[in-house]
């Protein structure tokens, strides 16, 4: 990787990922120290995405671990093809080389980790929701990605032919090891500022109008800050908002339109509940006004 943090975002923004250079810095560093980067955030917030941007900028393949409670090392790292090596036995006529044959590469099934390892060239390896698997495992992992090589007992060890380009990410359902922070370079990701949710909205969703993409993101906004949701909207369901307005041929918002969408951003019962005892549609189009009208007041004031 021979580019700077600069170009760097801008190869980002050309995959329409809008960034800045509290999220660039540490994927930089992470690219060219090849430390392996733990992202931690809210669901929706891009911690993924960032995984498969890097894929597409360095031209190569994501390997993919989505990581759930009792996922174990042989599902992540490498199992035995027995079905196969249950074959080779039946049909062999010399027992006395049967172990050697079987256990050999051929007879082996590769897993994201080892997969990722065995690759003649870099690669991208999302560990996914490490979050949700144990305390056992994260330590089986940390060692794996300290030293980029695997031993198989019955081959032996396997060393990274290239370091792949490890992505970690988090939202925070269970506290992570120190061992594993401490090979890993951190990056915290917040929701986005109005300001940059409509950057975002622009880039993924350019159709929709300039003044409706601006109240949508005020509108989130109000749900993430003035509300006490238990799941706040995130920047995925903000885009899939966006695409439903703009398929609804939507001008401007209004009270109807929130309420015919609303459902859009809040997946919980009590959450709408909440959005209604606190005013519903009319109190958010009321703060999006609000905003909207102090933006206009700021721009007239540097004019």
């Amino acid at each position: 990787m021979n580019f700077s943090v600069n170009e760097l975002e801008e190869k980002f923004r050309q995959e329409n990922y809008i960034s800045d250079q509290d999220i660039l810095v540490p994927v930089y560093l992470a690219l060219k120290l090849e430390k392996p980067l733990l992202i931690t955030g809210a669901p929706g917030v891009g911690k993924t995405e960032i995984a498969k941007v890097l894929s597409r900028i360095l031209d190569t393949e994501l390997i993919r671990l989505q990581c759930y409670e009792g996922l174990d090392e042989n599902k992540a790292l490498y199992e035995w093809n027995y079905q196969k090596q249950l074959l080779h036995i039946q049909a062999s006529k010399d027992s006395s080389s049967i172990e050697t044959e079987i256990f050999s590469k051929e007879y082996l099934l590769e897993r994201p980790l080892l997969k990722a390892i065995s690759q003649p060239k870099k690669v991208v390896l999302l560990i996914d929701e490490i979050d949700k698997t144990d305390a056992e495992f994260e330590a089986f992992l940390f060692e794996v990605l300290s030293d980029f090589q695997v031993s198989v007992p019955e081959i032996g060890t396997i060393l990274a032919k290239e370091i792949p380009v490890v992505v970690l990410t988090s939202n925070g359902e269970r506290d992570l090891s120190d061992g594993l922070k401490r090979r890993c370079i951190f990056l915290h990701i917040d929701f986005p500022s109005p300001e940059k949710e409509t950057e975002i909205i622009k880039a993924k969703v350019p159709q929709l109008g300039t003044e409706l993409t601006w109240q949508l993101a005020r509108g989130v906004a109000y749900l993430r800050t003035q509300l006490a949701l238990k799941k706040k909207p995130s920047i995925s369901e903000t885009l899939d908002w966006a695409q439903a307005l703009l398929t609804l041929n939507a001008q401007r918002m209004t009270e109807h339109l929130v309420d015919q969408t609303i459902s859009l951003l809040l997946k919980d019962k009590d959450d709408l509940d909440l959005f209604r005892e606190k005013g519903g549609a009319k109190a958010m189009l009321k703060q999006t006004a609000s905003a909207e009208s102090s933006a206009s007041g700021h721009t007239h004031g540097k004019v």
